[in-house]
């Protein structure tokens, strides 16, 4: 299994694809798997690199304060591991929130910066749900159960479960399925989001940067949208108007055309 030693931990990745290497960075609770629509198209395209952050997956899950600093620490120091000099890098919800440091703090290895339900900090109101996942995975004693009855709700719409509910059932036995955490771990991932304050850092984002939203997710809604435009210079905004927290899942034709696109265009 393709496992390398960075920052002192083991991280746990996969590679997929051919062309400029794209590193994926996942969001809270997940998997490298996480990105399974988007790699077969990002793919034809990009040599995909998707990885398991500290405390999930299959990456060490270590005692100790998680920040989306350390977290971007360790995605940096995969790339050198990983020999990757400079990458396009993705990622959604904790995912971004760890690419915006990997950017300003290491901008040399970022070729494009792609931040789906971004935030440049954490406000009262994101405080008050994940502290709400936070105490319902303590009560299920369930991290899958805990992502499956309260994060769900969160990333899709009314619409969605209403339409397909088959579908939703496929994701949550897709989730069944995945090497998932346990409680302590998604702790401590999920303080690295309570905590993240990346406004020190954003203004040293060199990277073409797409930043995108589900018009209709309110944990990370576009109330975040100015705050990112106005300190990475250049930004582009997209928002998907049918979708909630989760576009990646909930619109996967339109999110991969628009993302590819952008991605596409600053590649060579």
């Amino acid at each position: 299994m393709p496992v390398v030693q960075a920052n002192g931990i083991d991280i746990y990745y996969e590679v997929q694809g051919e062309g400029e290497p794209l590193v994926l960075i996942p969001y809270l609770a997940a998997d490298q798997a996480c990105y399974a629509f988007q790699v077969p198209d990002y793919a034809k395209q990009f040599t995909c690199y998707t990885v398991d952050l500290r405390g999930a997956g299959l990456s060490s899950k270590p005692e100790g304060t998680y920040t989306t600093e350390l977290l971007a620490d360790d995605i940096a120091a995969f790339m050198q591991a990983a020999g990757l000099d400079q990458a396009h890098v993705s990622g959604l919800s904790l995912g971004a929130a760890v690419g915006m440091w990997l950017a300003g703090k290491y901008p040399e290895r970022v070729k494009s910066l792609s931040l789906h339900s971004a935030w440049d900090r954490t406000d009262p109101y994101l405080t008050a749900v994940v502290r709400g996942w936070q105490v319902m995975a303590q009560a299920l004693g369930s991290v899958t159960d805990m992502v499956i009855q309260g994060v769900f709700p969160w990333c899709f719409t009314p619409e969605l479960y209403a339409a397909r509910p088959e579908y939703i059932d496929s994701l949550a036995e897709f989730v069944r399925g995945r090497p998932m955490p346990p409680v302590d771990a998604l702790i401590r991932q999920s303080e690295a989001v309570l905590a993240h304050d990346a406004r020190a850092v954003l203004g040293s984002i060199q990277a073409p940067t797409q930043i995108t939203y589900g018009r209709h997710d309110h944990a990370t809604s576009t109330r975040f949208a100015g705050p990112l435009r106005e300190a990475i210079s250049g930004a582009e905004l997209v928002v998907f108007e049918d979708c909630a927290h989760a576009p990646i899942y909930e619109n996967v034709e339109d999110f991969n055309q628009r993302t590819l696109e952008f991605l596409s265009r600053h590649a060579g």
